[in-house]
């Protein structure tokens, strides 16, 4: 069965003034809606793994039995999709905060506050297209990092906890080439801490 484009759990307007609906409209029905399909092509000749989960495939990326363009295709596109199945989730405005993701949170790195400054330099400073990540490591441990374009968290073992997509389509309608304030404007929708 192929993969699906999920629906939005809040309408397109929901993030304003922080994030415009139209921006929210394309980057879901165009840019989210992209990777699906694209992930959904690579993966035609391939019936078996269009039955596996998304996170399985991009966790065993490496010793998948396809050759290597399916293998990118996977990265790229089912990152794609994972990366922005997750972060609308994040930003759903009737999600309750994790009490203990922010409890965790503040052990590892001092404080809330202090872990989002962390977070905020990390995304602010990725060069180009991207994403910056709170993870559970493979070990257990809270990780911050960034990745470039779609790559996932899975691929490395771990599992993100949050998210943000610093790729220019994300904000450009709104915030043109001020990433810092989209970053500073995203942290007003985050529900998940």
């Amino acid at each position: 069965m192929p993969f699906e484009l999920p629906s939005l759990p809040y309408p397109y307007d929901a993030l304003e003034p922080y994030i415009d609906a139209r921006t929210m409209e394309i980057h879901h029905t165009k840019h989210h809606q992209g990777y699906v399909d694209k992930l959904n092509a690579a993966l035609q000749p391939h019936p078996d793994l269009l039955e596996k989960p998304l996170e399985e495939l991009l966790r065993t990326l490496d010793s998948l039995p396809v050759d290597d363009s399916v293998k990118t295709a996977i990265r790229n596109h089912g990152g794609g999709h994972s990366n922005h199945t997750l972060f609308w989730s994040w930003m759903d405005p009737s999600r309750e905060p994790d009490e203990r993701l922010r409890e965790d949170i503040a052990r590892t790195f001092g404080s809330v506050e202090v872990f989002k400054e962390e977070f905020t330099r990390i995304a602010a400073s990725h060069f180009g297209s991207g994403w910056a990540w709170l993870v559970r490591t493979a070990s257990g441990n809270l990780a911050v990092y960034s990745t470039p374009n779609q790559d996932s968290p899975y691929v490395r073992g771990d599992t993100p906890l949050l998210g943000i997509d610093v790729w220019e389509h994300a904000y450009y309608l709104k915030y043109q080439n001020r990433r810092a304030e989209y970053i500073e404007n995203w942290w007003r929708v985050v529900r998940v801490i």
